[in-house]
């Protein structure tokens, strides 16, 4: 029976991995994923991108980084020329567009093209107009035809030339994106060319700076130039200030935030800390020979560290409001619990011949915890503080999420524009910073207090 119960285990975790994949439906999850919104994501967290567009209303085109109006490009980047009357862009590798009002002609690297017209009645490509049949798909028929009579659906038009494949085309919008790096859309409102590069545009200052453009080598001469830009401030002053305000990334308010936030870790911590080592030497059974406050405190840790950090928050956030107190009270009484736990457990099973041996001296009570059992426990008391001060710091940034503030909260206000996802990824990095920094300096402590003691 011995040799079957290898078998028999890897049966039973086989079986549970399907009975979840069915409980959780992670086939439909993941059918249902919007991928196109995975590509923007990753592709707008590490690229900026620069918008060509042509508005019918108003009947202009503008140059803009990320559609910011106070971005508009004067002059015209390379890549971008006009004759007055039409626009070229250059999108790189040999891909071209020019437009117009009410037209856009794309030129494919293999010398392929493409005419999007903007006509009464909608969109039209290379002479074909879309419309939707009666199982609510798009076909397509010749422009000059003028009944729906033998339609083709996309794939025919694909091969066939007329369309570019992986384009949408629809009655009244046409769009495609050749790669990664570059996108356009025609609607009867606007004709907009996007292009993609690697970086955070207008990261250290932004684009109204006098210092926008400037090399670092500029950058370093200007700081020591006895000429001021501004009188009331050193060269070097400015510059830093013209950085720390910049408008578009708000290095000074995500500074702030993430101060919130380790201020937030750091409380909750040291509270739980201060207040879950002595109610673990009440909580020692050989300590406290009280059997009843002994179960009562332990109780008490149980359903303290039994209710999550996030439902304290909430909690306290319905009690206190939100703010930054209410995600350290939650941190708190979920570590009181935890840490008063491991201390209890690490108290009773000290070595009693320490404390024996300080008895012997004549010590007081005072005295023999603070040199027979305090050196025993200190290790772990460090350590695991330590451990959760590093872990509450992704914690605070959750709790943050859900009204605390800090640095969650300003995750949250840029996600929810769908836009500002290089923002969202600033934050992100700048929060893993904090924690392998509070990891590194943590693991630095705990050798100075632990291993270099005597």
């Amino acid at each position: 029976m011995a040799a079957f119960w290898p078998l028999t285990s890897l049966g039973i975790v086989l079986g549970y991995l399907v009975y979840a994949w069915i409980a959780f439906d992670v086939s439909g999850v993941f059918g249902a994923a919007d991928w196109n919104r995975g590509v923007l994501l990753s592709r707008d967290s590490f690229h900026h991108k620069y918008q060509v567009s042509y508005s019918a209303r108003q009947d202009e085109v503008s140059v803009t980084v990320e559609g910011d109006r106070n971005t508009e490009q004067d002059p015209l980047p390379s890549w971008v020329t006009t004759d007055g009357d039409s626009y070229r862009v250059s999108l790189g590798g040999r891909h071209i567009v020019t437009f117009a009002t009410g037209r856009l002609d794309y030129t494919a690297p293999d010398g392929s093209t493409y005419a999007v017209r903007v006509t009464q009645d909608g969109v039209h490509v290379n002479g074909y107009r879309a419309f939707l049949d009666d199982d609510n798909q798009y076909r397509f028929v010749p422009e000059e035809q003028s009944g729906n009579a033998n339609p083709l659906d996309m794939d025919e038009l694909v091969e066939r030339g007329i369309l570019p494949e992986g384009s949408s085309f629809a009655p009244t919008k046409f769009e495609y994106a050749p790669d990664f790096y570059k996108t356009m859309r025609v609607t009867r409102a606007q004709i907009l060319v996007q292009r993609y590069f690697f970086g955070w545009e207008y990261f250290w200052f932004g684009p109204k700076s006098q210092l926008h453009g400037l090399s670092t080598g500029a950058l370093w001469d200007l700081a020591w130039s006895e000429e001021r830009i501004d009188p009331a401030l050193s060269n070097a002053e400015f510059i830093f200030l013209e950085f720390w305000r910049n408008p578009d990334w708000q290095h000074n308010e995500m500074f702030i935030a993430l101060l919130e936030t380790l201020l937030m870790a750091l409380l909750g911590t040291f509270v739980a800390a201060g207040v879950g080592l002595p109610l673990g030497f009440l909580a020692a059974a050989n300590f406290n020979p009280i059997f009843a406050s002994r179960m009562v405190l332990r109780r008490l840790f149980d359903f303290l560290r039994g209710i999550d950090q996030i439902i304290w928050s909430l909690i306290f956030i319905r009690a206190f409001g939100l703010g930054p107190l209410t995600g350290s009270l939650a941190i708190a009484f979920t570590d009181t619990g935890t840490l008063g736990k491991l201390f209890s457990e690490a108290i009773e099973n000290i070595d009693s011949k320490q404390v024996e041996g300080v008895r012997s001296t004549g010590a007081t009570a005072i005295q023999r915890y603070r040199f027979g059992v305090i050196p025993q426990i200190l290790p772990i008391f460090v350590s695991q503080t330590l451990y959760y001060l590093e872990s509450n710091i992704r914690s605070a940034t959750v709790i943050g999420a859900l009204g605390a503030g800090g640095i969650g909260l300003k995750l949250v206000q840029s996600m929810q524009t769908q836009q500002d996802w290089e923002n969202v990824m600033y934050l992100i990095v700048m929060t893993l910073i904090v924690v392998v920094s509070m990891d590194i300096a943590s693991g630095w402590l705990r050798r100075k207090l632990i291993n270099d003691r005597g």
